[in-house]
């Protein structure tokens, strides 16, 4: 069975889970041809190990602290604070206290 995804013009609720972080999940919120657009949960001490993806990409902290490295350096997000990477970027993320990241990754270029 196909995984639900927003259809055009569907109102998303992309509210920090709050006192729900704990039993959040990760969630693809939108896909298309074109674009990913992912909440992303991450609990303290959990890691996405280095890798890239092949199309630009922003990555939102929605709550919470994590380290995010791009490369050879390192940023902490936090709330509201959002990063962005070119396309085939290698990076990862390791969760300093429970968060919640919005995540969009843009896949192709429209022609």
């Amino acid at each position: 069975m196909a995984i639900p995804h927003a259809k055009p013009a569907e109102v998303i609720d992309v509210s920090p889970p709050g006192s729900d972080l704990k039993s959040a999940q990760t969630t693809t919120l939108v896909k298309t041809d074109a674009i990913e657009v992912i909440r992303l949960v991450l609990l303290t001490g959990k890691e996405v190990k280095p890798h890239e993806v092949p199309g630009e990409i922003t990555v939102q902290c929605l709550e919470g602290k994590v380290a995010f490295c791009a490369g050879d350096s390192e940023c902490e997000l936090t709330a509201g604070k959002l990063i962005y990477l070119a396309g085939s970027d290698e990076h990862s993320l390791r969760a300093v206290e429970d968060a919640s990241l919005l995540v969009t990754i843009l896949l192709k270029h429209k022609a």
